[in-house]
């Protein structure tokens, strides 16, 4: 998983070079590599060269029993704008004047309306597969949290994106359970909005 990550990384950030990666020599032209030697030649799939560089792709849940500690990359940046504050206030019925009251707010501790503590939990859901897949699975369980924090709030208008870190693997019978701690950090900010144990099973 590590050498096929390294060398999309390296095929795409040059345009014709030969690349030694553990041990094995890579011819690569565009998009495409090609083994030369080792175990043969072996051309890339046509979809691995789309895979967005900032996902760490597994082949098999049983590579997260061999990565624990890894770091697995961060998402797209999102902006948090007032609509979707608002949105989260009417699905949850949490409709707090710091929330949704702009006027309010400005005169409040945090001089605009802030995202709500859950809604920047919730995006992880949508960080979680941007920066990380595990292929080979029957099924992919979200299975919970251990725990979670909010050190710092998310006023409106904010980027907020998530970086993720393979904290733990084990196997459990069908398949393997992780632990990504997945840190939602506001850009420019010195203390991220969210930190969360997320726990998922991958069963084959």
């Amino acid at each position: 998983m590590k050498m096929w990550n390294r060398m999309l990384a390296l095929c795409d950030a040059v345009e014709d070079a030969s690349l030694r990666i553990e041990g094995f020599l890579f011819s690569c032209t565009g998009n495409r590599a090609v083994c030369l030697g080792g175990f043969g030649e072996y051309r890339v799939k046509p979809w691995l060269a789309s895979v967005r560089e900032m996902t760490t792709v597994f082949a098999t849940p049983d590579e997260l029993l061999v990565s624990v500690g890894t770091d697995l990359g961060s998402s797209e940046w999102v902006t948090i704008e007032q609509a979707r504050i608002d949105g989260f206030a009417d699905a949850t019925g949490d409709h707090q004047w710091i929330h949704i009251d702009p006027a309010a707010a400005a005169a409040g501790p945090f001089g605009a309306t802030i995202a709500h503590g859950y809604l920047t939990l919730a995006l992880t859901n949508q960080f979680l597969p941007e920066i990380v897949r595990v292929d080979g699975v029957s099924m992919g369980i979200n299975y919970g949290v251990n725990r979670v924090r909010f050190p710092q709030p998310v006023t409106v208008g904010s980027r907020v994106r998530g970086h993720a870190t393979l904290t733990s693997a084990e196997e459990i019978g069908d398949g393997v359970q992780a632990v990504i701690t997945i840190t939602v950090e506001i850009e420019g900010g010195a203390k991220p909005a969210c930190v969360v144990e997320s726990v998922s099973r991958f069963l084959r």
